[in-house]
């Protein structure tokens, strides 16, 4: 199977795993499957890491090695994923969880988030 991360997801797989709950960390640390972040996990890291945001604690350029370290493959962003942004529906205001969204929908990959808000679209996305 394919997972694409929220950012929430891509930073406790990082530096805390045990946040996690258990079958979604199963399913993140499983070999099998195919693990994905985006450039949006690194670019919203990098933002709220440099306002000193709690939630972010980890040096983005040090996630970002340690992601391909572990094998999760990279998804920029394309023009097709900016064009999905303006289909989904206004449930969530949140620019980095629309285009994890839109990016979920085009390539195809469930969307694994901790954000109740996100999980409403319609789509690949699964609530942890």
């Amino acid at each position: 199977m394919k997972f694409l991360l929220d950012t929430h997801v891509v930073i406790w797989a990082a530096i805390n795993p045990s946040r996690i709950p258990t079958l979604s960390r199963e399913l993140i640390f499983n070999p099998l499957n195919n693990i994905f972040f985006s450039t949006v996990n690194i670019w919203e890291a990098t933002i709220k890491y440099g306002l000193g945001k709690k939630v972010f604690p980890v040096e983005p350029h040090t996630l970002r090695r340690g992601l391909l370290e572990h094998n999760y493959a990279e998804i920029a962003i394309t023009s097709a994923h900016a064009l999905a942004v303006g289909a989904l529906p206004p449930i969530h205001r949140d620019p980095f969880d629309r285009i994890l969204i839109a990016q979920a929908i085009t390539e195809g990959i469930t969307l694994l988030t901790a954000d109740a808000v996100v999980a409403k679209y319609p789509g690949p996305i699964r609530q942890i």
